[in-house]
């Protein structure tokens, strides 16, 4: 039962990526799209990510809509809560412990000392998740656009040998 639903997750997830990333923008601006997208979307920004990509979108002309909408599909609200233990985690090696408290106590309304790990441990990740998912998503646009022009080519290849 899990190993189906954690299938079909993955299923899921690849198949936006796919439609993403086929999309008529740059390679290089669907991957920065996603790259963002990835920012916004594991920074605790407590419902408001939505607000910012509408944003984004307005401005910014080369704002890949459907590559901003796949970071949500990767990080969505039931993986946040892994991003938020690790943040938290990476926080305390950065600004060292907080005296007791324990992994239950971690929350927005638990005190500065323990918001102020979360959230450097949440701009560590952040960073990372942008730089690795721009790299993974420049990868994978050429890849789909490559095997999505070789299949064009040999579609035309085949009917121009039915032709003959």
């Amino acid at each position: 039962m899990v190993r189906g639903r954690v299938l079909a997750y993955g299923d899921r997830v690849r198949s936006a990526l796919e439609e993403a990333f086929a999309e008529d923008h740059p390679p290089n601006d669907v991957a920065a799209s996603f790259a963002v997208g990835l920012f916004v979307t594991s920074l605790p920004t407590l419902g408001t990510g939505l607000l910012v990509f509408v944003a984004l979108a307005a401005l910014f002309d080369r704002i890949s809509k459907l590559a901003l909408l796949a970071s949500v599909v990767v990080l969505n609200p039931v993986v946040k809560w892994g991003v938020y233990a690790v943040s938290f985690w990476l926080g305390v090696q950065f600004l060292g412990p907080v005296s007791g408290v324990t992994p239950s106590d971690i929350s927005f309304s638990a005190g500065p000392e323990i918001v102020a790990r979360l959230l450097v441990g949440n701009l560590i990740l952040s960073v990372i998740f942008t730089l690795v998912g721009y790299v993974l998503a420049l990868r994978v646009v050429r890849s789909i656009r490559e095997r999505d022009l070789d299949l064009d080519l040999d579609t035309v290849l085949s009917d121009a040998d039915k032709a003959e």
